[in-house]
């Protein structure tokens, strides 16, 4: 049984309320839902920020680490007050001045091989948000074991990609990167604007996804170059990656 929106909520919902498809069954949905999003840094605040801002009902967020002044121009749930102290533990204060209904379990830990299967199992959906593929890899295999739909963002300089993975609905994670790539480092040159515009993009897929309405990225892949403003869809099949 969905949840009963109470007054206060469909006052602050009442903009998207309005949406074809989505209505006060879609916005009780995200109320019920529980949505995993795998660091809150540059990409991951804005999504978090978005999902808590659309009424999602509880964030599961994980991520090690304090903040430092390199995260600044990125990170929207951190402040300069907050430097040398938890991520997540900032990450939770905004989300929660934003929202007071919502409900955070904050881990001062990253996703790793250990860890990965027992959070991803509290969660309905999945947002991957981790700058290393040791992460990445290791949530999806354990999302692919629980059948847990993830979000797929990434960015690079100027250049982002967004998609849905959730086999046996689609290709898996590791059809698209089977390891860990040679040299990759955690940190890489972005701008806070990349990461929040493949944020935003990444909340909505989110909420399609736990609302039921649209059409989520499955077996598709948005790209952008904002150094171009040159968008893509490609196409994501099993015949062309099996070669």
């Amino acid at each position: 049984m969905q949840p009963e929106l109470t007054a206060d909520e469909l006052s602050t919902y009442e903009w998207q309320l309005d949406i074809e498809g989505f209505g006060q069954s879609g916005q009780s949905r995200l109320k019920n839902a529980t949505v995993l999003i795998s660091r809150v840094g540059g990409l991951g605040s804005v999504v978090a920020y978005e999902l808590a801002a659309a009424g999602v009902g509880r964030l599961i967020l994980a991520h090690a680490g304090n903040v430092q002044p390199s995260d600044l121009n990125r990170q929207i749930l951190m402040t300069h007050d907050w430097i040398g102290k938890p991520r997540v533990l900032s990450a939770e204060r905004r989300l929660k001045e934003l929202n007071p209904r919502l409900e955070i379990m904050a881990i001062e830990e990253n996703l790793c091989a250990d860890n990965a299967e027992q959070i991803v199992s509290l969660a309905d959906c999945v947002v991957d948000a981790a700058p290393l593929f040791q992460e990445r890899l290791a949530m999806n295999d354990a999302a692919e074991r629980l059948g847990k739909p993830v979000v797929e963002a990434a960015m690079y300089e100027l250049e982002a990609s967004l998609t849905v993975i959730q086999p046996p609905d689609t290709l898996r994670f590791r059809d698209l990167v089977p390891d860990v790539p040679a040299g990759w480092q955690r940190r890489f040159p972005v701008f806070g604007a990349v990461s929040g515009t493949i944020g935003c993009l990444a909340a909505m897929e989110a909420i399609k996804l736990l609302a039921g309405f649209g059409t989520p990225l499955k077996n598709r892949m948005l790209r952008m170059n904002l150094r171009t403003m040159q968008f893509d869809m490609i196409r994501l099949r099993y015949d062309e990656l099996s070669g």
